[in-house]
Formats: structure tokens, sequence, C-alpha cells
């Protein structure tokens, strides 16, 4: 099972450099939303723990 896991993560990260190597834009674009996406999420708690606290 280990050495499963192991092979997912080799295939992940080939996967991941590939689509770097071969569309640095695109890459560049994905990894704004997902921050966008985490800027989000964070400040949404944020608001929703204001509110309760008020």
């Amino acid at each position: 099972m280990v050495q499963a896991k192991k092979i997912a993560l080799y295939v992940i990260v080939v996967f991941v450099l590939y689509t770097i190597i071969n569309s640095p834009a695109r890459a560049a674009d994905l990894v704004q939303v997902g921050f966008e996406g985490i800027a989000d999420a964070a400040q949404a708690v944020g608001d929703f723990m204001s509110e309760l606290v008020n």
C-alpha cells in the first residue's frame, strides 16, 4: 500500500512539472486562482468569527 502511494505521488509530481513546463502561463493562472480561493475562504471565516463576537 505504501508503495502505491509513493508511485501515485511521483505520477502527480511528474504531471505537475510537465504542465508547468508545457504551459507556464496556464499553470500560473491556476495557482493564482487557488490562492484567491484560499484568501476568500480565510476572509469569510474571519467575517464569520467577527459576527460571532459581536
